[in-house]
């Protein structure tokens, strides 16, 4: 209660004085700039028929094979365009929890057709809004789409290692698809 009557009073003896009193206003900030708009969708890779099965088990040899140089063990999955399983391989030793990871990766990398490393970038750069797109998006280096003839056609990819590691062992499944 004196608080109250004690600034009352100052406000007041300044307003006699003579003295401005100046009123605290807040700035509203301004809505978010828009960034521009551009022409056309990024990555709009059309969709084409999906991986078959042999086709994903020589990605997966080529990936293992990657790994098996480096010393790096992985686990490896392969899917189709709408990112359900084809072919999955778990080298020996490669840790347990990576084999849902991988699976992500390859499932982010077909749905939204561009390597999931991207979304690790968005994220890294001060992009949270990355986790509100989809509760199974793996925003992490590891997952390639798998584009043949211009088209997608599935998608692959790798954990077990480094970001780094799986990026590099999955690209080398990735590459044997023109």
């Amino acid at each position: 209660m004196h608080r109250v009557a004690l600034s009352s009073l100052l406000v007041g003896a300044a307003m006699l004085a003579g003295t401005p009193v100046q009123a605290q206003v807040q700035a509203t900030p301004g809505p978010p700039s828009a960034g521009g708009t551009a022409d056309g969708v990024p990555f709009d890779i059309p969709y084409g028929t999906s991986i078959n099965l042999e086709t994903a088990k020589k990605l997966v040899a080529a990936v293992e094979a990657e790994a098996a140089r480096h010393r790096w063990k992985m686990n490896i999955a392969v899917v189709d365009t709408h990112g359900d399983l084809v072919q999955f391989s778990r080298m020996d030793g490669a840790q347990l929890a990576s084999i849902g990871i991988a699976q992500g990766k390859a499932r982010t990398a077909a749905r939204y057709r561009r390597e999931s490393r991207v979304f690790y970038n968005a994220f890294e750069t001060g992009h949270p809004y990355v986790a509100t797109l989809d509760p199974t998006l793996v925003a992490s280096p590891g997952g390639w789409p798998l584009i043949e003839g211009g088209q997608l056609i599935g998608a692959i990819g790798c954990s077990g290692g480094t970001g780094d590691q799986d990026a590099a062992a999955c690209k080398a499944g990735a590459d044997l698809v023109k």
